[in-house]
């Protein structure tokens, strides 16, 4: 049967198909609510697919598919069947990390640890944790309400009849209740083994009110002892709750999703919520295979935080709506209060997964870096070519003295501190920035058409506004160049790029790298224009202590500097030195005019 004989046959219910290439691996894993139509979208003309979809289509001999009930159930398949077989064309689940988990073990007197491997033996497991640090805390917490046993004996009944352990230290300085020599009813220690589980699950204020009827009952038959040790638990307990409670306590269980895309990657953070607080919270990093929209990439997050759970809340908070409805599942899009606060935690948690990423990609593949900030900055401003190649302008003077400017250069998202240029203002008379920038943005491309016209940059970044901006443009198209270069603004108090013909200024996330770039082309302009401007006013203001005094020129004046270094050896010569290269009569005067 030939392929398009199979997709004629396909029924119009939910499931799941796979594709295979010539050599019967699986390429690739979809879902869909409608079999036929939607394997069909794909063998269509491939003027009408996407570039990576078309590359697909062609590489497809076979196919084959199951039918399911509803389309979630279709969603949990194809996750299943992504992580059996990783087809080449679907989304990969980047973070190959495993993540922590808290394992109250199946013994007689269990114990309670960290541990990233999940065994089936009965032992219950709680996470898994995104950060080692808040499970470590946890563990901590838990020892400190509840004196645990943390040593690798196997204690049994038999054991402690014969008497087989001793006690440890732990037990003489009251971290430990002597499990091992049965200082402990096992029924006592399980009771708090019970307790910790609860408050894994998140139940921890049902454990403070539990623990306020004890002790109030405590105090009622006059067992102050005993009271006070509930006292104790209780405010150990509020104290650590109070730390984590976000939102309104009444507000049942909930989970919340976010996505941070980034370009062919994509950084997801889940939040799970139990009264209030955070119970659980991961990271997951995502690599796109194809154009996944964003709502397949969340249906994508939501079935892998499902198999790692085993089920989702009630109420979901998403940026957006997955794909994928799901029966018995509120998906909620907040526009405000404490919902929207929560999708702005979870959102920042997921930037800073992407911040992370990227920092290791810096130090471990520095060249991988420095490409994706290029592209994120392409994509940011609008262009069609990858800016490997940017120049920064930047105006320097004081109310209009000594006007210079810098042009800096950056090769491939780095300095190239050998291109970097000054530029000393010829044309413009007074405090004339626009004016400057015109003068300086002609003076660099002609001269470059002229000696080097294939290394023109692909992209122009002028410190300033719109006015600035204008002028250099002017530059531009006086030389013809509007089609060869794209020109931009970066101005300073909002940190807003601003374009040509585009009424309103461009915005780029503070946190992104693209924005970081032009900041640092920016500073670096300013830092090497400053430095020149300084070194030039300095001169000046040595040059005019001579130039005032009559008999004194341009000539004379750079001989004197010459022989003498500054001024202040012009004023500590002797006169007779003087002499020899002015004459008696001007040494004597410049020596009485700079005393």
């Amino acid at each position: 049967m030939t392929l398009k004989e199979k997709i004629s046959l396909l029924p119009h219910s939910p499931g799941v198909y796979r594709y295979y290439d010539a050599s019967g691996t699986v390429i690739y894993v979809g879902k869909a609510k409608d079999l036929h139509k939607r394997v069909a979208q794909y063998f269509v003309d491939p003027s009408r697919l996407t570039p990576k979809t078309a590359i697909l289509v062609s590489r497809i001999a076979d196919l084959q598919y199951s039918v399911v009930d509803s389309e979630a159930d279709a969603l949990l398949l194809e996750n299943n069947l992504i992580k059996q077989y990783k087809p080449r064309y679907n989304i990969l689940l980047k973070d190959s990390k495993t993540y922590p988990w808290i394992c109250v073990s199946k013994e007689m007197y269990p114990k309670v640890f960290l541990t990233r491997r999940v065994v089936k033996d009965g032992s219950r497991y709680f996470g898994p944790y995104s950060s080692v640090k808040h499970a470590y805390s946890l563990l901590e917490f838990f020892s400190g309400l509840y004196p645990l046993r943390d040593c690798k004996l196997k204690i049994s009944s038999d054991s402690i009849m014969r008497g087989r352990f001793r006690p440890c230290l732990k037990f003489h300085i009251g971290k430990c209740r002597g499990c091992c020599v049965g200082r402990i009813s096992v029924k006592e220690y399980n009771d708090n083994i019970e307790e910790i589980v609860r408050l894994l699950k998140g139940d921890g204020r049902e454990m403070i009110q539990h623990y306020r009827a004890l002790m109030q009952e405590a105090a009622l038959k006059l067992d102050f002892e005993q009271a006070e040790q509930y006292r104790q638990k209780m405010d150990s307990l509020e104290q650590h709750y109070s730390k984590s409670v976000i939102v309104n306590t009444s507000r049942g269980d909930l989970d919340v999703f976010s996505l941070v895309m980034d370009g062919s990657d994509a950084f997801g953070n889940f939040m799970r919520l139990h009264d209030g607080s955070i119970i659980q919270s991961l990271n997951l990093g995502f690599r796109l295979r194809l154009e996944e929209q964003p709502a397949e990439l969340l249906s994508a997050f939501i079935a892998e935080i499902r198999e790692k759970f085993g089920r989702l809340s009630p109420e979901v908070v998403v940026p957006f709506l997955p794909d994928v409805m799901m029966e018995g599942v509120d998906f909620r899009i907040p526009a405000r209060g404490d919902l929207l606060a929560l999708l702005e935690l979870s959102h920042r948690n997921a930037r800073e997964m992407q911040v992370n990423a990227l920092r290791q990609s810096e130090h471990s593949d520095p060249e991988a870096f420095h490409r994706k900030v290029m592209e994120e900055l392409r994509d940011a401003i609008g262009m069609k070519e990858l800016p490997q190649h940017i120049e920064c302008f930047d105006n320097s003077n004081i109310q209009g003295t000594n006007p210079v400017a810098s042009c800096v250069v950056f090769r491939d998202a780095e300095p190239s501190k050998r291109d970097y240029r000054h530029f000393n203002i010829k044309s413009v008379v007074g405090a004339n920035d626009y004016a400057s920038m015109k003068e300086v943005v002609n003076r660099r491309y002609s001269r470059m058409l002229a000696e080097a016209p294939d290394d023109l940059p692909q992209l122009i970044v002028i410190d300033g506004g719109k006015g600035q901006l204008a002028f250099a443009y002017e530059a531009i198209l006086e030389l013809g160049l509007q089609d060869r270069v794209t020109v931009v603004g970066l101005a300073k108090r909002l940190e807003e790029v601003v374009r040509l013909g585009d009424p309103y200024p461009l915005f780029i996330d503070r946190n992104s790298q693209a924005l970081k770039l032009l900041q640092r082309l920016r500073d670096e302009a300013h830092r090497f224009g400053i430095t020149h401007h300084r070194a030039r006013r300095s001169k000046s203001q040595i040059s005019s202590a001579l130039r005032e005094i009559k008999g004194v020129g341009e000539r004379t004046e750079q001989r004197l500097l010459l022989r003498f270094g500054s001024v202040a050896g012009i004023v500590a010569a002797p006169v007779e030195e003087i002499s020899e290269l002015v004459g008696p009569a001007l040494a004597a005067r410049i020596k009485d005019e700079l005393k």
